[in-house]
């Protein structure tokens, strides 16, 4: 099924409250489809009747919660996240709970996505954690079991998109924060690419937040952000036309 390039993009609802996200989506109107809904505004309160609210008024949503516990605990809230009708959520990429998070998805339609290494980590944070591996090893390696666990997608900064598409086939959804539009401060992103890139290096989806919800006029910096998406589309069927 072809996806458009406005639906591509999920803005990141990383808010304090919920009278500011329903703010931010009335400002945004139909320039967005698809919002990301965090810890800081699920645990707000009423987050998660936000989510179960967009996605009745057909929108798609994109629990990211990063789910990470015992197994049993990971399969019974997997089980809850499935019933507000959100399109995707997040489990970290350990064995044990992305197992667990596959078995509480069951037959829903919730699409998982296991978190391989956040975008504000680089080598040297991954070695002060204790970690053996760097950055592109170790998301290889979450990679592999990510599939291997039958899990839909994986998060992952856009440095990785094209090697890790590359690898895991066409199939895989591949979301990507870390995505500032030219320009834009990184902030306290550490692994960021533009739009444009992102989606010709073969991200599916950009997670995008301060970027959109910060900005002057966000119904504007939403717009320019799917402009840039689909010249990254373009951009990637002349690369597959060509190969």
């Amino acid at each position: 099924m072809t996806v458009s390039a406005r639906d591509r993009l999920i803005v990141a609802l990383d808010l304090p409250d919920l009278a500011a996200a329903h703010d931010m989506i009335a400002r945004l109107g139909d320039s967005v489809s698809f919002y990301k809904i965090g810890m800081e505004l699920a645990y707000a309160g009423a987050g998660l009747d936000l989510a179960r609210a967009l996605a009745g008024a057909g929108k798609k949503v994109f629990i990211d919660l990063k789910l990470h516990d015992i197994p049993n605990t990971v399969e019974r809230a997997t089980r809850q996240l499935a019933q507000l009708g959100a399109t995707f959520a997040t489990v970290h990429a350990y064995p044990q709970t992305m197992a667990a998070a596959r078995k509480g998805a069951a037959d829903s339609n919730l699409k998982l996505l296991a978190v391989t290494v956040m975008t504000s980590y680089d080598d040297a944070d991954l070695a002060e954690a204790g970690y053996a591996f760097g950055v592109r090893d170790l998301i290889a390696r979450r990679a592999r079991q990510a599939q291997a666990a039958g899990i839909d997608g994986l998060v992952m900064s856009p440095e990785e998109a094209e090697a890790m598409r590359a690898m895991l086939g066409p199939d895989t959804i591949i979301v990507t924060p870390g995505v500032r539009p030219a320009g834009a401060a990184a902030g306290d992103q550490k692994r960021v690419m533009t739009p444009t890139l992102a989606i010709a290096a073969g991200a599916d989806h950009l997670v995008v937040g301060r970027p959109v919800t910060e900005a002057a006029d966000p119904k504007a910096a939403a717009e320019a952000i799917v402009a840039e998406i689909g010249e990254g589309l373009a951009i990637r069927g002349k690369r597959n036309t060509a190969a």
